[in-house]
């Protein structure tokens, strides 16, 4: 009988042939209603995802259906692994849909949502784009295009200020050490805040200076004073009130 044909090898009478078709049919009509009990699984809910997962599964492994069929098994798998948060095993199952069939839309959308969650982009990017060349209208597509779009844009932008924020420490570093300068722990952050040097086009420092008053219990605060200003010319700025208390009495005895 065909139960007992070794794998691989093909049925070698009428009565073996007649055997094997009637295993395989009774396989595919397995993997058929292996797959509608799945769908029905997705739609009760939440609860039942991972019964839906076992029927998928379970006519997957079937191997009785064509490569387009069993690329739809794939696909619905994927789409539960994504209902779940399984971004991972949803890209696997998506990978493998459209392997068994590259024009598998579906797939190829679930496959690009999947990489998007997995803050893959440039993946994600590439698979909308084979996906919009198979259905130029599809509006999902569309719409995870554009929100992947603006997910590279701002990327770019964060990278290009990291670059920026590198540079310019690197600048300063070195800035530093061209004039043998040895930088301390911040104080008195309460009354400068997180102000910190910078250096301008031309080379130069301007450094956020504090000067304390503690007769007076006053301050003033220069957020950028030029290493090439004279404290005069800030001075020159500068005006407080001494308190009565503390001006200088000048009496003499007649």
């Amino acid at each position: 009988m065909a139960l007992w044909m070794e794998a691989g090898s093909e049925p070698k009478t009428d009565k073996e042939l007649a055997d094997f078709e009637a295993i395989s049919a009774l396989k595919q009509s397995t993997a058929f209603e292996l797959k509608e009990k799945g769908n029905e699984y997705v739609k009760m809910g939440k609860k039942h995802y991972s019964d839906s997962i076992d029927c998928y599964t379970r006519a997957i492994n079937q191997n009785a259906l064509s490569d387009a069929e069993q690329s739809i098994l794939y696909s619905n798998r994927a789409h539960v692994n994504l209902l779940l948060g399984n971004y991972r095993r949803a890209l696997q199952d998506a990978e493998d849909a459209t392997k068994l069939n590259p024009s598998n839309v579906k797939a190829l959308y679930r496959a690009a949502k999947a990489s998007f969650s997995l803050n893959l982009l440039p993946e994600a990017k590439g698979l909308c784009e084979k996906g919009l060349q198979h259905s130029s209208s599809n509006e999902e597509l569309k719409k995870l295009a554009k929100q992947i779009d603006i997910e590279i844009a701002k990327e770019e932008r964060r990278d290009a200020e990291v670059s920026k924020a590198v540079f310019s420490a690197k600048a300063l570093v070195s800035a530093f050490e061209t004039r043998g300068l040895k930088i301390g722990n911040p104080m008195y952050q309460e009354l400068t805040g997180l102000k910190k040097p910078t250096l301008d086009k031309n080379n130069i420092l301007h450094w956020p200076v504090l000067l304390l008053y503690p007769e007076i219990m006053s301050s003033d605060f220069i957020e950028e004073f030029c290493e090439t200003d004279m404290f005069s010319a800030h001075l020159d700025m500068i005006s407080f009130v001494i308190p009565p208390k503390y001006r200088y009495k000048n009496s003499t005895n007649c």
